[in-house]
């Protein structure tokens, strides 16, 4: 809240007058104001048309931070103007009234001060002022103009000029006005100018007092000058970035300022300093004795102290900051944590911090850091408006209103164009006592915080009810930021809320009924009064004000009936969520006539139970309940207005009893009765309300006996003679048996917990009554259902496992008669009774299992069981006496169980719990009964028993008589396992392989060639012997093969072939005599024929890789004789066709035998043929083109080959020789060892060494160097470069070792040298071996990379190696990191010759 100071005060009472409404009242010609062609008004800059004024809704959420922020800081700060970008995004969304949002409404109030602003423009017109510069705000608004003036005016509402300081002679001098500063009695201005003058003016009477020009280096501009709090004291920041504290002095009458320096900008620039400012009421604050001053720079900020002494007390860097970024400041005292302390925000880019500065006890100064504010982006102005609010401008011209504890933006307004111009940089936005005063090219605008009702009015006028009535209630509970004008306790300030609130719901009511749709659908109108009708209820039921919400506004909403019906079915949501408790008379009246009339029945039944009784018409609800089936709300009726928890129980019992005694099914309605009945006893007996909440505590006891003396009654009070004795139980009991006697469990169950817990002999006496109760109830029911034919097995086993629970607690005070267990013992188990087997088993079982037990002698009970074959009690008795093995008879004699033995055996043999006695005793059962297993499941028994009886394998086969069985049970045992006894099947012996190989013999042929291949286990010739046996020809040659005898193998394949052809010919006899009735069984034929061809030629394709060309003929001849005899054999209609398809396979040999036998060889035993070899050669024709075709393929392949590699050799030899015979530019005229001039005499023809890298060397020298590596004078010498070899560090001699001589080729001689002794006679030539240096080595490597990839000859020379010998090489490395060029993932094949190079 702002202070109240008497300056202040007026302040806000001078800002508050500056809306327009009150402008008007400003005398143009008083002033002297010129007319404005377009002037600028309020609703121009900032207020659109109501009804789109709405709250910004930010894209951008990452908002603010921190605490609590007080309003009367003198803040002057700068302002960026930037381009204000395309507004086409700013224009505002509209969205749906949610009561959740958070609603700020209006929060600035923004008046255009239109008397500075006339007398701005009037003044650069009539005296040549020029444009606004600076402004800066104390009890006179000052503005600075381009040309030197300073312009002071009033803050009263007429704006008055007070003071125009200085004068454009000056002006042209000074330059413009740059800077202004006010002191805090606002008695001097400090005006400094572009030029670095600053002026002191005295604002009382207009006298200029001080003009410093030496305060700072000359030239450069005053950013900013400040006034301390101290008048004395004020520092100015110049556009050199330096920072100077002026010091002003009186002696004597003699006016003096002295200057010192307080950053100097070589050090880094300073764009803003901001001293602190104390408000009137903190003079005495603490931290006034230091007069702390921020400086912001480029890169961080300095909080420092001018008193006592000069200290730097904090700097802080900014972080990451976009370096087009100006630097902002501004202090305020905010209170925290009861202190009030002040708080430097500062920032430069999108991030404020905030800085929280307090004196120790020590006496240093203690900066915090807070929480930092993002916001999405630049901000070129930061000011306070009061301790919890700031005001920001982005560099879009976006005014944003920040809660600063919150970080919420509260308000975004869009700055008009005219109001922060181009030429205005710094200077432009000052702030004072909770006002912010800006400055644009031609108007001056203020903005203060409007107070709270304004904020709720200004809503209110746009008709924006819902939305006034969330901001208001955010008023009422102190959740709404930036307020306001709320002064007093808390109490006092809500109750002057709620009135305001109170006057906003009367004005939506009657709005809403003025406004609503006169025509159209009821929906439209429902619609319409649905927004309005809740929001009502909604405020009235939060202010507590049920007698406005009845009286007041139901009447007026009653002359609507839409709008009735709406508010009758609204308040449902409020009484269910036990927000409104009592309606009045008139209300639940209306209230009971709509729901009915509309068949709302279960909203009203809702709305019944959760209401006062007393607001009931008790007779006519009753009524209305007991037609419309609403039985919750006429028990809640009956209990809590009467205190009657017995009449519900007769009605509902008059319902359901008669059809029930009769016989008939019940309806879906009694159903729904019946179970509501007993939900109502069992609450009742437990102390609880019907449908919610707790019967009254005085009343639970009188309740519990009240029911139970209503369910033991002998007749119902309206009894008929033939009516049996306990009606109401034995109701119950045909009607739900477990559910019923369910009810009773919980009851006793509640009785032993209050039991424990009993305190008083009240209590006691209750409970022992309770008790004895319960024992009568137990008695009726065993009267009402031991051996009467109308219940069922399940439901007589019900009461028993009942009665059993009840027993085996340890504090049962139940009796029954142990002779009535036996009576039903004898009842369940029955022998003659077929009917119902497993229901009785089940619940003879659950009454066991439940403690039943202990009432039976356990020998008869067993005999009985065993008698009436319940199995799975049996088990139970067996599992209780740990006889396992008994167990496996009962699954085994268990038809629906059967199939759970083998998890059973397994289980028991696996887990730990168990007896090795125990165990064993299983374990022989298990044996005993094998074969049973396995005619039950061969494969669950294959798994047991490679799990537990793996040794007993032998035997178990042994006994298994029957051979299908056998060979489904071996099929499953040896077939690989998953898991960890995958290695089980390896361990079987190799008769049992060899037994299954005969069984699959017989019974499943096609799986026999997977099983050979798959299993390893068998011996070869037992499965060879029983593989003949069976004629199974193709899994002997596998056999065979394996044996290692493919002679055999083919041998036995080629006899098969020949039988199916054979069978193919004899078929085309018939197929003479059947006609066409054959034709598929011939197509069958042929098929089976290319199988077998197919088998036979791949046999011989893989033994003919290891045979000679004698043993490879043996194979192939006989093959191809026996595809050609049955042509000559084949007559009748399909015998063309079956002739083509035998000539297409014996093709398919001959392809076949073509890769092992040589083709003269085949032609000569075609022709020998008597189909091939008799007649024209046309038959042959075909084949011998093939091979022909073939030949002509491969010639033409080897002869591309060849010239490819030709080519390549070619064109290698090609750029070698070019490579030699180019010739070698020197880099220098020099000698590179005794750096002369390589002609050193005229005449001498002394030799010269040119390396390929360029250097250049005399003979001699070299000589000298010893660069030579020659055998003798004579001899020619391997010379190498001295330079480039002393540079490699000394690894001349490496490379020679390792890459043998070599010398560059470009100075190899070719001389004529003598040989040993022997040769001197005959003088030959002698060519020198050619060898290279390093540097020519590398560039041979660069000539070979030229044509990249391996050469043609290197792949193909490779691939001849890898089939000639089958080495390791290119094609077929044997392991990673060979040398091979097929290797290299980059390889690549060029199949185009290489380029042409000219010679």
């Amino acid at each position: 809240m702002m202070s109240e100071s008497p300056d202040a005060h007026s302040l806000v009472s001078a800002s508050s007058q500056l809306n327009l409404m009150e402008i008007d009242t400003i005398d143009d010609k008083e002033f002297d104001i010129p007319q404005v062609d377009t002037p600028p008004t309020l609703e121009s800059i900032l207020n659109e048309p109501e009804d789109e004024e709405e709250p910004f809704v930010l894209e951008d959420t990452c908002l603010l931070n921190t605490e609590n922020i007080d309003a009367h800081s003198c803040d002057t700060s700068s302002l960026a103007s930037s381009d204000s970008g395309d507004p086409s995004h700013l224009k505002r969304k509209k969205k749906p009234v949610d009561l959740n949002v958070t609603v700020h409404g209006s929060v600035l109030r923004h008046s255009l001060l239109k008397g500075i602003s006339a007398q701005i423009v009037s003044a650069a017109d009539k005296v040549d002022a020029g444009l606004p510069t600076a402004i800066t705000v104390s009890r006179v608004i000052a503005v600075g103009t381009s040309h030197g003036l300073a312009l002071v005016f009033g803050k009263d509402s007429n704006q008055a000029l007070r003071l125009c300081l200085g004068t454009t002679a000056t002006g042209a001098e000074y330059g413009a006005v740059s800077a202004l500063s006010i002191n805090h009695d606002c008695s001097r201005l400090l005006c400094g100018f572009a030029k670095g003058q600053i002026t002191m003016w005295d604002l009382a009477n207009g006298k200029l007092l001080r003009t410093i020009t030496d305060a700072h280096p000359p030239g450069t501009a005053i950013l900013h000058v400040k006034f301390t709090d101290d008048p004395t004291l004020a520092v100015c920041n110049d556009s050199g970035g330096s920072v100077f504290e002026l010091a002003f002095r009186r002696v004597m009458g003699m006016r003096s300022c002295d200057s010192r320096c307080l950053f100097s900008g070589s050090k880094g620039e300073v764009c803003c300093v901001e001293p602190l400012h104390t408000p009137p009421d903190l003079r005495d604050h603490a931290i006034t004795h230091y007069s702390l001053l921020a400086m912001g720079s480029l890169t961080k900020i300095l909080v420092i102290g001018l008193k006592p002494s000069l200290k730097v007390w904090m700097t802080f860097p900014y972080g990451k900051s976009d370096p087009s970024s100006v630097p902002q400041l501004a202090w305020q005292f905010v209170p925290v944590q009861k202190t009030v302390n002040p708080i430097l925000a500062f920032c430069r880019g999108d991030t404020v911090q905030f800085l929280l500065v307090k004196k120790e006890e020590t006496g240093t100064i203690h900066v915090i850091k807070q929480r930092q504010l993002h916001l999405s982006c630049d901000i070129i102005s930061l000011s306070w408006i009061n301790s919890r609010t700031m005001v920001l401008v982005d560099s879009h011209e976006k005014l944003q209103v920040v809660d600063r504890p919150s970080q919420e933006i509260l308000e975004t307004l869009d700055l008009d164009q005219a109001l922060v111009g181009e030429k205005a940089c710094y200077q432009s936005v000052s702030s004072y006592a909770g006002q912010i005063v800006y400055l644009g090219t031609k108007s001056a605008h203020i903005m203060t915080l409007r107070n709270w009702r304004e904020r709720v009015d200004c809503l209110l006028k746009q008709e924006r009810f819902v939305e006034a009535l969330s901001l208001a209630w955010s008023f009422h509970e102190g959740t709404a930021k930036a307020v306001l004008g709320l002064f007093g306790d808390p109490v006092k300030r809500k109750g002057v809320v709620a009135d305001k609130m109170v006057e906003i719901l009367f004005q939506f009511a009657e709005r809403s009924l003025k406004k609503c749709p006169e025509q159209g659908k009821i929906q439209v109108l429902e619609q319409h009064f649905q927004e309005v009708v809740p929001v009502l209820v909604d405020y009235c039921l939060l202010l507590q004000r049920i007698d406005l919400l009845f009286n007041q506004l139901y009447g007026r909403l009653v002359e609507n009936v839409v709008a009735k019906g709406v508010f009758l079915e609204s308040l449902e949501s409020y009484i269910i969520a036990e927000r409104l408790g009592h309606l009045t008379t008139p209300i639940m009246r209306d209230l009971l006539a709509h729901y009915h009339g509309n068949g709302m029945m279960d909203s009203l039944e809702n709305c019944i139970v959760h209401l006062d009784v007393t607001s009931l018409d008790i007779q006519q609800v009753v009524q209305v309940c007991w037609e419309n089936q609403l039985y919750d709300a006429m028990i809640y009726v009956f209990n809590s207005g009467m205190n009657d928890y017995i009449t519900p129980m007769e009605k509902l019992f008059a319902v359901i009893g008669p059809p029930l005694r009769e016989g008939r099914t019940l309806t879906d309605e009694q159903v729904v009765m019946g179970n509501k009945l007993l939900v109502y006893i069992s609450c009742c007996l437990a102390g609880r309300a019907y449908p919610l909440g707790d019967i009254p505590e005085d009343l639970v006891a009188q309740v519990k006996n009240q029911v139970f003396e209503f369910l033991i009654r002998l007749h119902s009070a309206d009894s008929s003679e033939e009516e049996e004795v306990f009606p109401f139980i034995r109701t119950l009991l045909h009607f739900d048996t477990r559910e019923f006697l369910n009810v009773l469990a919980l009851v006793s169950h509640n009785n032993q917990e209050t039991q424990h817990n009993t305190q008083t002999f009240e209590d006691f006496k209750n409970d022992k009554q309770a008790l004895e109760y319960q024992q009568r109830i137990v008695d009726i029911l065993l009267k009402i259902m031991v051996d009467n034919p109308d219940f069922t097995p399940s439901q007589v086993g019900g009461l028993f496992t009942f009665l059993a629970r009840q027993l085996a607690k340890p504090d049962n005070t139940l009796f029954v008669n142990r002779k009535l267990f036996d009576q039903v013992l004898e009842f369940l188990c029955s022998p003659d009774d077929e009917s119902r087997h497993t229901e009785r088993q089940q619940v003879l079982l659950e009454l066991l299992q439940v403690g039943g037990v202990v009432q039976f002698d356990e020998g008869r009970l067993l005999a009985l069981v065993e008698k009436a074959q319940f199995y799975q009690i049996c088990e139970f008795l067996y599992e209780k006496k740990h006889l396992y093995d008994r167990i496996i008879d009962c699954y085994l004699r268990d038809p629906l169980r059967k199939e759970e033995i083998f998890s059973y055996i397994h289980n028991l043999l696996s887990m730990p719990g168990y007896t090795s006695e125990e165990k064993k005793t299983v374990w022989d059962k298990t044996l005993q009964h094998i074969q049973e297993l396995v005619a039950l499941d061969p494969n669950k028994s294959a798994d047991l028993v490679s799990f537990h009886f793996l040794e007993e394998v032998r035997p178990i086969i042994s006994q298994l008589q029957d051979d299908q069985l056998l060979f489904t049970f071996l099929s499953c045992l040896l077939e690989p396992r998953e898991g960890y006894h995958s290695g089980t099947v390896l361990t079987l012996e190799p008769e049992l392989h060899e037994l299954q190989v005969g069984l699959l013999c017989r019974f499943a042929p096609q799986q026999l060639q997977s099983f050979l291949q798959s299993s390893q286990q068998y011996r070869l010739e037992e499965a060879i012997q029983i593989t003949k046996q069976y004629h199974h020809s193709e899994a002997t040659a596998y056999l065979l093969e394996r044996k290692g005898d493919a002679h055999g193998a083919f041998t036995v394949l080629l006899k098969t072939l020949k039988e199916k052809l054979s069978l193919l010919t004899v078929e085309s006899e018939q197929g003479e005599r059947d006609g066409t009735t054959l034709e598929e069984e011939g197509e069958l034929m042929l098929r089976r024929v290319e199988d077998s061809l197919t088998e036979i030629v791949s046999l011989c394709h893989r033994t003919s890789q290891n045979l000679n060309q004698k043993q490879r003929e043996v194979l192939w001849f006989p093959l191809l004789e026996a595809m050609m005899a049955p042509q000559k054999l084949l007559k009748g209609p399909s015998a063309k066709h079956k002739s083509e398809a035998l000539k297409e396979l014996t093709m398919k040999v001959l392809n076949s035998m073509s890769g092992f036998i040589p083709l003269p060889a085949i032609i000569q035993r075609i022709l020998q043929d008597p189909v091939y070899g008799k007649g024209k050669l046309a038959e042959i024709q075909g084949l011998i083109l093939g091979m022909l075709e073939t030949f002509n393929y491969e010639q033409t392949l080897l002869e591309t080959t060849t010239s490819l590699l030709n080519h390549d050799l070619h064109w290698s030899l090609a750029h070698l020789r070019a490579a030699v015979t180019r010739g070698l530019h020197p880099r220098q005229d020099h000698c590179n060892i005794c750096l002369q001039q390589y002609k050193r005499r005229q005449d001498s023809a002394e030799e010269i060494i040119i390396f390929s890298c360029g250097h250049l060397y005399h003979c001699q020298c070299l000589q000298q160097k010893d660069c030579g590596r020659g055998f003798s004078s004579e001899r020619l010498q391997a010379w190498s470069c001295y330079k480039c070899s002393s540079n490699q560090g000394g690894r001349g001699s490496a490379t020679e070792q390792g890459r043998g001589r070599s010398t560059s080729l470009a100075q190899t001689h070719v001389t004529s040298v003598h040989r040993e002794t022997g040769a001197e006679a005959h003088g030959k030539k002698v060519l020198v071996e050619a060898t290279l240096d390093p540097q020519q080595e590398q560039s041979w490597d660069q000539l070979r990379c030229l044509y990249r990839g391996p050469s043609r000859l290197a792949i193909l020379s490779e691939l001849s190696h890898c089939h000639s010998n089958g080495k390791v090489g290119l094609v077929n490395p044997t392991q990673q990191g060979t040398g091979s060029i097929f290797n290299n993932e980059n390889f690549q094949l060029k199949l185009s010759p290489p380029p042409l190079v000219e010679e």
